[in-house]
């Protein structure tokens, strides 16, 4: 039998794509996105007390630190690489209120915290949270009024004081995760009132009201004692919005947006990315961690290649950077590789 000729022969393709495939090495040299850990930044939560560090049910591998132990966490990531985090402070039920007002002590757990980290590893990047629900008795990010109602402006009022006092503390920047109007604006103009001009926000521009932050308010018991957070947080309905906000937060004078959550918001990620000029975040949430690690537990699948797997995932949408539980196994897993 006769061969055909070449011009038919759909063997005999110019254009082979799986030449590029041939090797680790070539597929490598031709790799169109590359995690690194210098993309990550490590959420931690910082408990009151010595020498404790109590792992949280709902998101084995992650941890509540005492200070203590936090502090030489803080110095083991530094050497393998992980030079931001992210704060959260676990507020004692004693020191909250309706107003949330022990956000703005100087001598709080979150100050306290943030001074003790620079003082010992100046070169870590310490990023703090800007937000009322660890420190209020109703769990919102808000002041409410006698309905129930959360009042915005009021909000922000004690916002500012907040990131203000975070700023003084020796933070390298505040990330505003309320959702409230006009917050960001308002916090820089304080921040720049203050001399704290270098300070960075972070800001949570397109934050959704999401089911995947269960385990993270387990961690802080700071889930809402009523209602929900839809006033305020995005509907997940919406990608218009989010566009809106992300604008509205560059004009007031946000240096880093964030998307969050981002599994479920890959398309949100690639249309903020392609919309704006600055550096773009995305938060891996505590849900999304949760499934892995739980899926991972029960032998389903190979958690080391999923991590890599999700996480590029999202760089791959258009993250510049990626707030992520898993990133001190990243560094880890980058190091031994």
């Amino acid at each position: 039998m006769s061969r055909p000729h070449p011009e038919s022969d759909p063997l005999s393709l110019t254009r082979r794509p799986r030449r590029l495939r041939r090797n680790p090495s070539i597929r490598s040299l031709v790799s169109e996105t590359q995690l690194s850990v210098d993309d990550l930044i490590y959420p931690m939560f910082v408990m009151e007390g010595e020498n404790q560090r109590v792992e949280i049910a709902s998101m084995p591998g992650c941890y509540r630190y005492t200070l203590d132990l936090l502090l030489k966490e803080v110095a083991e990531l530094y050497t393998l690489g992980v030079k931001a985090i992210a704060l959260f402070p676990v507020v004692s039920e004693s020191k909250k209120d309706d107003n949330g007002t022990e956000s703005y002590n100087p001598e709080g757990l979150a100050q306290q915290t943030v001074s003790a980290i620079k003082a010992q590893t100046p070169e870590t990047i310490v990023i703090t949270d800007v937000a009322l629900d660890p420190f209020t008795t109703h769990g919102h990010d808000g002041v409410i009024d006698e309905n129930g109602v959360i009042l915005n402006d009021e909000t922000v009022a004690i916002l500012i004081k907040m990131a203000v006092s975070q700023a003084q503390a020796g933070c390298d920047m505040v990330a505003p995760s309320d959702m409230m109007d006009g917050r960001i604006g308002a916090i820089r103009k304080a921040l720049d009132a203050n001399g704290f001009t270098d300070v960075g926000i972070l800001a949570y521009s397109a934050k959704y009201a999401s089911a995947y932050y269960g385990p993270f308010r387990d961690a802080l018991d700071s889930a809402p004692k009523f209602g929900d957070k839809k006033t305020y947080q995005m509907d997940p309905a919406n990608a218009r919005e989010a566009l809106e906000e992300v604008a509205l937060d560059i004009i007031e004078g946000a240096d880093i947006v964030m998307v969050k959550p981002a599994l479920a918001y890959l398309d949100i990620i690639h249309q903020v990315k392609a919309n704006c000029n600055v550096p773009v975040a995305a938060y891996n949430v505590s849900g999304e961690y949760s499934l892995i690690k739980a899926a991972a537990q029960l032998g389903w699948i190979d958690e080391k290649k999923i991590i890599m797997e999700t996480l590029l995932s999202i760089k791959r949408a258009g993250a510049d950077l990626i707030l992520t539980y898993f990133a001190k196994d990243v560094a880890l897993i980058l190091h031994h590789k």
